[in-house]
């Protein structure tokens, strides 16, 4: 009996960390969309299953007795079909999720939408050079409404649509410091900051050298969480879940 847990994040990565140190069989997955993900440790699978009925039969033919959906907050597809395959199975399930963004006290920029189209024409309204950190898979959303802004575009893997002209393209990996952040905002001179409200600390230090410089933000807010599964918020209170469990 092996625990599942889904995800590349730094939270299923501390997650594998635990479980190896507790000697509890478990194999990561991976969904594959990051050319060269950071890999945990122990036992990794790369790819798909093909949907809530391949999730669910690789469950059953794998002895799964519990999962762990630790996938980022934005990888609303997986979580839904987990949800269902695990009831489907009658597999515990457990969202591992980081807390959201707050914005500081006082703070009046922070835009909030509710989809990636949304913050295309808000970051439109609000400015002429955006700094567009919401990742390669949604960049299509930003062509028409922003094509003649001087947009600055910060992606890990190369973008699957051509870019418009006036845009800038940078290739690179987190985690960021705030001196490094601060500068590359006054060298582009971006003036809105358009992001998803990933949470943690990998990408914070935008939100701050944002907030210093007087930057408009605008946030994309998370999908609602499915009903009826657990959540936490690290993977030390996963690590709990499974072991009132008896699983670790």
């Amino acid at each position: 009996m092996t625990v599942l847990i889904l995800g590349g994040t730094a939270e299923a990565r501390e997650l594998a960390l635990l479980l190896s140190a507790r000697g509890v069989p478990f194999v990561s997955s991976l969904a594959g969309r990051v050319a060269r993900p950071r890999l945990p440790v122990g036992d990794v699978r790369i790819g798909g299953f093909g949907g809530v009925e391949g999730l669910a039969c690789h469950l059953r033919e794998n002895g799964v007795a519990a999962v762990v959906d630790a996938t980022h907050p934005f990888a609303s597809g997986i979580s839904r079909n987990a949800a269902r395959a695990c009831a489907l199975e009658g597999v515990p399930l457990l969202r591992l999720e980081r807390p959201g963004w707050e914005a500081a006290p006082g703070s009046d920029s922070w835009n909030w939408v509710g989809t990636h189209e949304e913050a295309a024409a808000t970051a439109a309204r609000l400015g002429r050079a955006p700094f567009l950190t919401t990742g390669r898979q949604t960049l299509g959303c930003f062509l028409g409404p922003l094509a003649e802004a001087r947009a600055v575009v910060r992606v890990v893997d190369p973008p699957e649509v051509e870019l418009p002209r006036p845009w800038t393209l940078l290739r690179s990996r987190g985690p960021y410091t705030l001196d490094g952040e601060r500068e590359l905002l006054r060298r582009y001179g971006c003036d809105v900051l358009v992001t998803k409200d990933s949470g943690g600390g990998h990408t914070w230090p935008k939100m701050l050298a944002a907030g210093e410089l007087g930057l408009a933000v605008v946030v994309v807010r998370r999908e609602s969480r499915t009903a009826g599964v657990d959540v936490v918020g690290d993977h030390v209170a996963a690590g709990g879940w499974l072991a009132e469990r008896g699983l670790a």
